[in-house]
């Protein structure tokens, strides 16, 4: 008697996907463009103006255009990678990122450029969430807090570099290019990143894929737009009627959008932001601390590029480059930030504010003391406070927001966060830089930059009061 004996195959349960070393470049190459491609335009804004006959109002837009895409479609960016696998809407959102920093490059006219600009935002909000949420699914432990220091040491140096990269490029006027360069430049690097994603990003996605929540997609966007449009826009516009319609409507839209997402969450499903979110302290209390710091940072930075161009009477390199000490004392302050986290804890960023408002404080000082002779050696000093000070501060509180968010949550966790920071961004160029412009007529420049630099030091105050509330360790 023969006995047959079926055996069924058992497949071993899929690897964890691993980000390995070129795959952790790749990605950290991914987040850096976007961010200084905010940046960068900032000192290119007077050549293109002379160069395609564009008014104040329309350059404020080839600015505002792309932050505003880039924040409202952040959270959605996340979400769409959740779903439908993080690396391929990387490897989309780069590819659309080459093709639109083209169409800036090779833009007409002002309204093209505009347009492109917006393209440009967009793509880089449905590339940019997929960095943090491919490292925070694809690493662990020791591998994971080294890969989230170096995110925020690219994120913060990219934001000083793209000041001093759009100057250089300006001034270099390559083959004839002129401010074309600054986007340009994009092309080769998204063609070499693509090669490398291709082979050395690993795939990930949410375990349990939910469709996307349309109507909380619709009021999120409706609620940013209402809030960033009129403060980005309203100064060169002459704060028209609907700029106040606009920002009297954000607090409904914004209350709207809250009570649709509770009530989705009550109800099982999976809405874009998942308030439950918001109980995890670290994420809650890191948010909060993201804002002030953000506002205050890109406000800086607008603000020093006008004055040293149109005050001082720097070209654009040499602007640029009198930022040039705080980039490199960020980059290399921020590669000891994990040691000095795991000996002392989130007390570190404590004392990165104190060391940033020691920073602003001299640089306030030599701009009463020099003006207008204001360049490299009288920044200098307080530069360098300051890009230690925020080497010390911004790496950490990424990890500190996303220390707790389950892997499956990644993408919206930093889509959140990203847009989070994207607003305060473009708030803190629409705030300070209001205000900066608006002295200067009665004031003169030098009082109105002493005087913003002093703004900024009180976000700095609150960003140091902040920090004494995260968590002590971080993971």
């Amino acid at each position: 008697m023969t006995e047959t004996i079926a055996t069924r195959t058992v497949r071993p349960p899929a690897a964890t996907p691993s980000l390995g070393g070129v795959g952790l470049f790749t990605v950290l190459l991914a987040a850096a463009l976007p961010l200084i491609d905010f940046f960068i335009v900032n000192v290119a804004l007077p050549t293109i103006g002379r160069d395609l006959h564009a008014s104040e109002s329309v350059l404020e837009l080839v600015v505002a255009g792309y932050g505003l895409a880039y924040a409202v479609l952040l959270v959605l960016g996340g979400r769409l990678g959740d779903l439908f696998g993080r690396r391929r809407f990387f490897l989309g959102g780069m590819a659309a990122f080459g093709l639109t920093s083209l169409a800036c490059g090779l833009a007409p006219s002002a309204w093209t450029l505009v347009a492109a600009r917006v393209a440009q935002g967009a793509s880089a909000a449905a590339m940019l969430p997929q960095v943090l949420a491919t490292i925070q699914a694809a690493t662990a432990g020791p591998r994971r807090a080294k890969a989230m220091g170096l995110y925020g040491a690219t994120a913060g140096l990219s934001m000083v570099a793209g000041q001093i990269l759009g100057g250089v490029l300006v001034a270099a006027d390559i083959a004839g290019t002129g401010w074309r360069a600054v986007f340009l430049v994009n092309v080769p690097v998204v063609v070499v990143g693509l090669l490398l994603a291709a082979r050395a990003v690993p795939e990930t996605r949410s375990r349990h894929p939910e469709p996307v929540d349309g109507p909380g997609t619709v009021l999120l966007t409706a609620s940013l737009l209402a809030l960033l449009a009129p403060l980005t826009e309203g100064r060169s516009a002459g704060w028209p009627l609907w700029t106040w319609l606009s920002l009297a409507a954000f607090p409904f839209l914004a209350a709207a959008f809250y009570a649709v997402e509770r009530r989705a969450d009550r109800r099982g499903r999976t809405p874009l932001v998942p308030p439950s979110l918001f109980e995890l302290t670290s994420l809650r209390r890191g948010l909060v601390m993201i804002l002030p710091f953000s506002v205050g940072f890109s406000g800086f930075m607008f603000v020093i590029a006008v004055a040293l161009q149109r005050g001082a009477g720097l070209g654009p390199v040499r602007a640029g480059l009198a930022l040039a000490p705080m980039a490199a004392v960020f980059f290399f302050v921020s590669l000891a930030g994990p040691r000095l986290v795991a000996r002392y804890g989130t007390r570190v960023v404590t004392a990165g504010a104190l060391l940033q408002g020691l920073g602003i404080g001299l640089m306030a000082l030599a701009a009463w003391r020099s003006w207008p002779d204001l360049g490299l050696v009288a920044l200098l000093p307080g530069a360098v406070f300051a890009g230690g000070g925020q080497a010390l501060q911004l790496p950490i509180v990424y990890r500190v927001v996303l220390s707790e968010v389950e892997p499956v949550r990644a993408g919206v966790g930093s889509g959140v966060m990203m847009t989070t920071q994207q607003s305060a961004l473009a708030l803190g160029v629409a705030a300070l830089g209001t205000l900066f412009l608006s002295l200067v007529p009665g004031s003169g420049m030098r009082d109105a930059l002493v005087v913003t630099l002093l703004a900024q030091l009180g976000c700095v105050v609150v960003t140091g009061l902040l920090s004494l509330r995260l968590p002590r360790t971080v993971g």
